[in-house]
C-alpha cells in the first residue's frame, strides 16, 4: 500500500496535520450569496448521502474490522454534512437548520453528484466509489481550506484531517483487492468500470462553480482534474486495474436531477421527521 504522501503533493501532507483553518467568522467579500448556498448544498448533500450509503453497510461488513471502519467514515462524513448544512443555512438566512435541510427537502432540491447516491452493490464496487470520491474530495478540502471564506476554510481545515484518512484507508483496500486473486481483481475491475462516468460529474463545472472560484471561495471542480488524475493513475497502476477510456460523466446531480435511487434513500432517512414533524430525541 503506498503511504499517504506517495499519492498527495508534499503540501497537502502538511496541510492535512493542521489543526485549523482561518480561525475567523467573515465571509468571502462580494459573494453571490445564492451561489454560495447552492455550493454549500452540494458540499453537504454529497457528504450526507454518501455516509448515509456507508452507514448501510453497518452490522454488514465482510469482516469485523471492515465494518467498523465503514462506520466510522460514514459518521465522519455525516458530521462533515452537518457543518456544511448549518453553513448553508446561516448564509440562507430563512431559519433553517442543518437539519431541517436534511430532513424536509424533497429529491429535486438535493445537489449531490448522482455517484453517492448509487446502490452499494457489493464490498469492492462500495470501496471502488469510495476512492474515486475520496481522491477529488481530498484535493478539493485542500483548495478550500485556502478560500478567502473564512467559515468555509474553518470547516474545510477540519474535515481535510478526516478525509485524509478516508483517502489512504481506500485506497489501501483497492490496491489489496485489486492486485489480489483473479477474483477480486474482476470485481474490482467491474466496479471501476462502471462508478467511472458517474465520478466524472464531479468535474462538470456550472454558473455556481464559475462563480465561486472567481470569489476565490472554492477551486473550480474542472481544474482539479489534473490532480485526481494523477491520485488515481498512482493508485490503478499499483493495484494492476485498467482505467476507462471515457470522458463521458453522467450530469445533473448537481442541479437536482438524480436517479431513482435517491428517493429510496430520503424515504428511509427523511421517515421518523416526516412521520413525526418537529420531534426531538
Amino acid at each position: 500500500m503506498p503511504s499517504l504522501p506517495d499519492i498527495m503533493t508534499p503540501n497537502a501532507a502538511e496541510l492535512a496535520k493542521q489543526d485549523g483553518g482561518a480561525g475567523g467568522h467573515a465571509p468571502a467579500p462580494d459573494a453571490d450569496q445564492d451561489a454560495l448556498v447552492e455550493f454549500l448544498l452540494r458540499m453537504g448533500d454529497n457528504a450526507l448521502i454518501l455516509g448515509h450509503r456507508n452507514s448501510e453497510w453497518c452490522g454488514h461488513g465482510p469482516q469485523l474490522e471492515e465494518d467498523i471502519a465503514v462506520s466510522n467514515i460514514a459518521l465522519d462524513l455525516i458530521g462533515q454534512a452537518a457543518m456544511w448544512l448549518e453553513l448553508a443555512g446561516a448564509v440562507e438566512g430563512q431559519g433553517r437548520s442543518a437539519d431541517d435541510l436534511a430532513y424536509l427537502r424533497d429529491v429535486w432540491d438535493f445537489r449531490n453528484v448522482k455517484l453517492v447516491e448509487r446502490p452499494n452493490g457489493d464490498f469492492g464496487a462500495t470501496l471502488m466509489r469510495q476512492f474515486l470520491f475520496d481522491a477529488f474530495h481530498f484535493h478539493q478540502l485542500r483548495g478550500l481550506v485556502a478560500s478567502s471564506d473564512a467559515r468555509v476554510s474553518e470547516i474545510a481545515a477540519k474535515a481535510l484531517k478526516e478525509v485524509s484518512y478516508h483517502l489512504e484507508r481506500s485506497a489501501g483496500q483497492v490496491i489489496a483487492l485489486g492486485d489480489g486473486t483473479g477474483e477480486s481483481r474482476g470485481r474490482m475491475q467491474a466496479a471501476l468500470e462502471d462508478q467511472w462516468s458517474y465520478a466524472l460529474e464531479l468535474f462538470a463545472s456550472d454558473g455556481t462553480d464559475r462563480n465561486m472560484a472567481e470569489a476565490g471561495i472554492a477551486p473550480d471542480p474542472a481544474e482539479l482534474r489534473g490532480l485526481w488524475d494523477e491520485t488515481v493513475g498512482a493508485v490503478m497502476a499499483e493495484a494492476t486495474l485498467e482505467i476507462p477510456d471515457s470522458d463521458f460523466a453522467h450530469q445533473g446531480g448537481k442541479q437536482g436531477t438524480h436517479t431513482e435511487h435517491l428517493g429510496y434513500i430520503l424515504a428511509e432517512m427523511q421517515f421518523l421527521q416526516r412521520a413525526y414533524p418537529g420531534a426531538e430525541w
